[in-house]
């Protein structure tokens, strides 16, 4: 058994009796915690699957607290998420062969609210990019602070991303493939080792893969294999032949990866930032 050094009997007094009595108690307190914590990890689950993480009351409070911020990305089935959002490359490239809502009564028809339509918008946004929420917020202040529309601004931010414009070159199937590419150091801006994920991307810049044979051989059967389900968008120029890739110019609303409505985004943070 682990033993506490306030729970020895040479501690607290001479009587053996209060220490095995307060070491038991924090034997207690110890197993109540573990079993706490694996149980909101399901309590979690089932909300982010429902959409009603962000209204959730407990789920607010542990995520305010940082002590309880131990995993702040999503690790649960994709395909979940894709029946309930839609259409989502960056999170998973396969398909579900039930369209239905996830769900017991994921048949049964459904009244959306308003508030529901724009947290929709939003957890796409938030799982598209894999990001946090923390991270969108401020994404959503920064954009605020620039001159034009907040909407496109913090789209341009979150499409300038080093781990999406490796994703739209067809480097990494998916957009945590990219940022397992950038972490592990295969990649290169400029000739400059960049191991950021969140890294603005400018026009010009020159993303490059790093010497190595592994990487080329993995780097050239995702370009093979994403060629032929998504093209490369018009502000990207991918070399095969050097398997490298060029901004060309900031990305327009256009060419945005993917399909939703950005002013709901912004009117959801509108009374939370």
């Amino acid at each position: 058994m682990v033993e506490y050094w306030f729970c020895k009997p040479n501690v607290i007094g001479s009587s053996p009796i209060v220490g095995y009595l307060l070491s038991s108690v924090c034997h207690v307190y110890v197993f109540l915690f573990l079993r706490g914590e694996i149980w909101y990890k399901h309590h979690k689950l089932v909300c982010v699957s429902q959409d009603t993480h962000e209204s959730c009351t407990l789920c607010v409070h542990r995520e305010n607290n940082s002590s309880f911020n131990s995993m702040s990305r999503y690790r649960g089935p994709r395909l979940r998420i894709v029946r309930r959002l839609g259409e989502l490359p960056g999170l998973t490239s396969k398909t579900s062969k039930n369209q239905a809502r996830p769900g017991q009564h994921g048949m049964a028809p459904r009244k959306v609210s308003q508030y529901g339509i724009r947290l929709q918008e939003k957890q796409k946004i938030r799982f598209h990019y894999g990001i946090t929420e923390s991270q969108l917020i401020r994404y959503v202040r920064f954009a605020r602070k620039l001159k034009g529309s907040t909407g496109e601004i913090l789209l341009q931010l979150l499409e300038m991303r080093f781990d999406n414009i490796v994703f739209r070159l067809g480097f990494a199937p998916t957009m945590r493939a990219a940022r397992q590419l950038i972490r592990h150091s295969h990649l290169r801006i400029n000739g400059k080792k960049v191991t950021i994920p969140s890294y603005q991307c400018k026009p010009t810049d020159t993303i490059q893969l790093m010497d190595k044979k592994g990487t080329r051989v993995l780097v050239t059967n995702n370009v093979e294999a994403a060629s032929s389900r998504r093209p490369v968008p018009p502000f990207l120029t991918l070399d095969k032949a050097n398997l490298s890739g060029t901004v060309n110019r900031v990305i327009d609303r256009l060419h945005v990866g993917l399909t939703l409505n950005e002013l709901l985004i912004v009117e959801y943070y509108s009374r939370k930032v």
